[in-house]
């Protein structure tokens, strides 16, 4: 019988109960992570409008109020960039189970402390600091269970990750329909839970046996070896498709909730126009619960590159389509959730990007390419929120933005598929 120390079996598995018990730990604490990772992302989008408009102590129409939370959103967008990039170098140097539980703590710590923000600016920071975390957790989470599951499963495991940070976001939108009519700032105190479960990954998730192999008497790679001649081609493309693909993304996801709010279905009431707000993305995330397993079975069929292009040509269609013409607020929320559907592309990166890279550049090369797109995203946030001529015409920001989705469909087709750069 066998008696090997090594927690992660390599021995082939067919079925979940052929999972050893760190395995499953491994998967859980990954899982929680983006389930955390999503309600604290999120929170800020439900209520940016109203906070912002609060701190500067005028009307929800006040232009300054769309330029302030926009700036605030593109902090964070580029805060997220930072962290995925820092906590994955984190993650190369200590270990995936330690660097975990540091990005939880940093984006629960700053998301709470987003509640005693007395100045737009504050809240800026509040939210730069969060993102660090949250980006971080991204490249962590994702080398972590690529090094301990079978990878066979990836496209599935790819699915269920990014279910985890669709079911956060339902959480968010959960209580901000709980919290509805208490003052904005109160939504954040909830991004403090996921702290708690740092104490159980601490003791419960144990080191991956391939990133513990490939530190053995050799030092980490510095993090220019991801443009030295073995892999700079990898990270040129993977950074062209991230980049400009999230950036069409974030500028819908953060400008819809206006969008919404400008409807005049939904009336002016501030508690309408909350509730047409919680349910706009509690559409758009059930899509997207859907669209990340259509994601996982078209990669399995056509590979992940193809699968990924597919998604966004049809990303494309849905919001030139939903933006392109004036459609009933039911109508809108059946739209978006269709966007929403599309949206699992994005799932896939999570098992496609890691195994591109060497171990020891794998949580560093993941994390910087996908999170480069977050700048991108946070110029076009910016871009869109502060020169916007019509005052008001949020549709025509994201019929603009959805086009950027075009090149981005063309760009995948350029995504390598995992294998070659695995060791």
């Amino acid at each position: 019988m066998n008696h090997s120390p090594n927690p992660f079996p390599t021995k082939e598995i067919r079925h979940l109960r052929d999972l050893s018990p760190q395995q499953v730990r491994s998967g859980l604490a990954a899982w929680l992570g983006w389930l955390f990772d999503g309600l604290d992302m999120h929170l800020y989008t439900l209520v940016a409008t109203a906070f912002v408009a609060q701190l500067l102590m005028t009307g929800e129409g006040d232009p300054e109020v769309g330029k302030k939370a926009s700036i605030i959103q593109a902090a964070f967008l580029v805060g997220w960039a930072l962290g995925g990039g820092f906590f994955g170098r984190v993650a190369d140097l200590i270990g995936r189970s330690k660097a975990l539980v540091l990005t939880i703590l940093t984006y629960a710590l700053f998301t709470g402390l987003s509640y005693f923000s007395q100045e737009w600016w504050h809240l800026l920071v509040f939210r730069f600091l969060a993102a660090l975390g949250i980006g971080g957790e991204w490249a962590v989470g994702a080398s972590l269970l690529s090094e301990t599951w079978p990878k066979k499963w990836r496209p599935w495991i790819a699915a269920t990750l990014q279910s985890a940070v669709n079911c956060g976001i339902l959480l968010a939108c959960l209580a901000g329909a709980l919290l509805k009519g208490h003052p904005p700032q109160w939504i954040f105190l909830v991004g403090v839970l996921p702290a708690f479960i740092t104490l159980w990954i601490r003791r419960a998730v144990p080191e991956t046996e391939e990133w513990t192999e490939a530190r053995k008497g050799r030092p980490a790679p510095r993090i220019r070896e991801l443009f030295g001649p073995e892999v700079r081609s990898v990270t040129l493309r993977v950074m062209l498709i991230c980049a400009v693909s999230l950036t069409a993304h974030w500028t819908f996801m953060f400008w819809q909730q206006s969008y919404i709010r400008s409807l005049a279905e939904v009336g002016n009431l501030k508690a309408d126009k909350d509730h047409a707000t919680v349910m706009a993305l509690l559409w758009i995330m059930v899509g997207s619960l859907i669209g990340n397993f259509a994601a996982g079975a078209l990669a399995k069929s056509l590979g992940y590159g193809k699968a990924i292009a597919l998604m966004l040509a049809g990303y494309f269609g849905v919001m030139w389509f939903t933006f392109s013409g004036v459609h009933s607020l039911d109508a809108t929320y059946g739209l978006f959730a269709v966007i929403g559907l599309m949206q699992g592309c994005f799932g896939l990166f999570t098992m496609c990007l890691p195994p591109l890279f060497p171990v020891l550049l794998r949580s560093t090369g993941a994390g910087f390419c996908y999170n480069i797109g977050r700048v991108l995203s946070a110029v076009g946030v910016v871009f869109f929120g502060i020169f916007n001529k019509v005052q008001g015409d949020f549709a025509g920001v994201l019929l603009m933005a959805s086009w950027l989705f075009i090149p981005a469909a063309v760009f995948a087709l350029l995504l390598p598929e995992p294998g070659k750069g695995e060791s």
